[in-house]
């Protein structure tokens, strides 16, 4: 068992440590890198990585179903388990609730799903990684912005190109479409491209680790996959999952903080420096919460 979920983290921690070497060594330069890189990955590979995990012949929609309503559980128990921790500790709920209901399902969840599960665990974590944008993107933006957007204004951020290549995606699964073999194979490499490019991505981000605000980045990186957890296993508990959908939805529920948490607390500007400590340190503590996560989904 160890040496399989090493198999799996490993890779995915040595990517992002490529990346964060790379940072170190390039300097201030490696942020307009990261610029670019990140330009090309939101608005084609990732995009892309999306549609052919739904698109692809051997996922089934019908069978994640319920993977799709334990998504929404975990999410939602874990906003609920957040409130009166930020509240007891004295935080602001707008700056502490949301990373813990959004997690890095994209940049780390895709990656590992691809090692743990294969093809058929891919297309279920991008799955699920559609119902936590739908609801970040709506929901996550009215808390951080205070309600001060109407609701218009932030459904817009869903046509980005990323909830677009997932919609593409999702309606040829619908539908039970396929495309032709000479097409599909070229877009599928350059999505697989993507999943290389985020984890280094996300190693580069570590370097700005800010430690200024360690105290309310400590909880947030345990309080989100323990509270993940507790959401998986309500999630469990109520719909009855069968093993492979159960280890797929614990291995959602003890990710990190997703890095959108970061962006979308600095456009609004809800105290970014504090979602920023818990953004990394979560990514940093996921060391250690993935493989114990890993552990449970494959038992």
């Amino acid at each position: 068992m160890m040496e399989r979920v090493l198999a799996i983290v490993l890779p995915v921690f040595a990517v992002a440590a490529v990346g964060y070497l790379y940072a170190r060594v390039r300097g201030e330069r490696s942020r307009a890198e990261l610029a670019a890189l990140n330009a090309l990955n939101l608005n084609l590979l990732a995009p892309l990585l999306c549609f052919t995990a739904l698109a692809a012949k051997e996922f089934r929609l019908g069978e994640h179903v319920p993977l799709l309503i334990g998504a929404f559980i975990v999410i939602a128990v874990s906003g609920l388990l957040a409130w009166p921790v930020a509240r007891l500790a004295g935080f602001d709920a707008r700056t502490f609730v949301p990373p813990m209901m959004f997690n890095n399902c994209g940049n780390m969840g895709l990656p590992l799903a691809a090692l743990a599960f294969g093809a058929t665990g891919l297309g279920a974590m991008v799955a699920m990684f559609t119902v936590s944008q739908l609801l970040h993107f709506s929901l996550g933006v009215r808390i951080v912005s205070h309600g001060r957007i109407p609701w218009r204004q932030s459904l817009r951020l869903l046509a980005s190109p990323l909830m677009i290549g997932t919609a593409a995606g999702l309606l040829l699964a619908i539908g039970q479409w396929h495309l032709p073999d000479w097409l599909f194979a070229p877009l599928k490499m350059l999505g697989d491209a993507g999943i290389v490019l985020m984890l280094f991505a996300l190693g580069v981000r570590l370097i700005d680790v800010n430690l200024r605000a360690w105290p309310v980045g400590l909880a947030g990186a345990v309080v989100c996959p323990i509270a993940g957890l507790a959401g998986a296993w309500l999630a469990d508990f109520l719909l009855g999952l069968d093993p492979n959908a159960w280890g797929r939805l614990v291995l959602f529920a003890v990710l990190p903080p997703a890095v959108l948490n970061f962006m979308v607390a600095e456009v609004y500007g809800q105290e970014p420096e504090k979602v920023a400590s818990i953004v990394l340190l979560g990514n940093l503590a996921a060391l250690i919460f993935v493989p114990l996560g890993l552990m449970l989904a494959l038992r």
